[in-house]
């Protein structure tokens, strides 16, 4: 079975959950994500929204999927 990479910094799926469930580091991890993806917008809105319901989506999303939200797409 192909070993799945998570959404922060593809580290593993586990290690990515457990960094998820932190709330500081999950906030902090999913704005430089999106950053790193060159969504300046999306890491702003992470940064400014990213500490209430964007953080428990991202915690069930991450468990089921391994991926964060994806809330601007482009």
């Amino acid at each position: 079975m192909a070993k799945s990479r998570g959404d922060y910094f593809g580290l593993g799926r586990l290690v990515s959950i457990i960094l998820a469930i932190i709330p500081i580091t999950a906030l902090v991890l999913g704005a430089i994500t999106r950053f790193s993806e060159g969504k300046i917008l999306a890491g702003i809105l992470r940064i400014l929204l990213g500490w209430n319901i964007i953080w428990i989506v991202d915690l069930v999303l991450m468990i089921l999927s391994g991926r964060i939200l994806r809330i601007i797409p482009l």
